[in-house]
């Protein structure tokens, strides 16, 4: 069973039974870490500072172009 689908029901028996956030994760089954989890962003600020001098040098080029030059090796 997915980790999300066991978080929903958690956070269910919270809402509607009253219980822990411990004792809700220990019946579906769920460590209380996961619960907790939210995932972490990926850092594009390398690709933005490209994007923002080819755009400096390249006035006229669109988006799609400029993300192509800065994707493909």
């Amino acid at each position: 069973m997915p980790t999300g689908a066991r978080k929903t029901w958690a956070q269910q028996l919270q809402q509607n039974h009253l219980v822990t956030i411990a004792m809700s994760c220990a019946i579906v089954g769920l460590s209380r870490c996961a619960y907790y989890y939210q995932p972490k962003l990926q850092d594009d600020s390398v690709i933005i500072s490209v994007l923002n001098t080819i755009t400096d040098r390249h006035l006229r080029w669109g988006f799609p172009k400029c993300f192509h030059r800065v994707t493909t090796p």
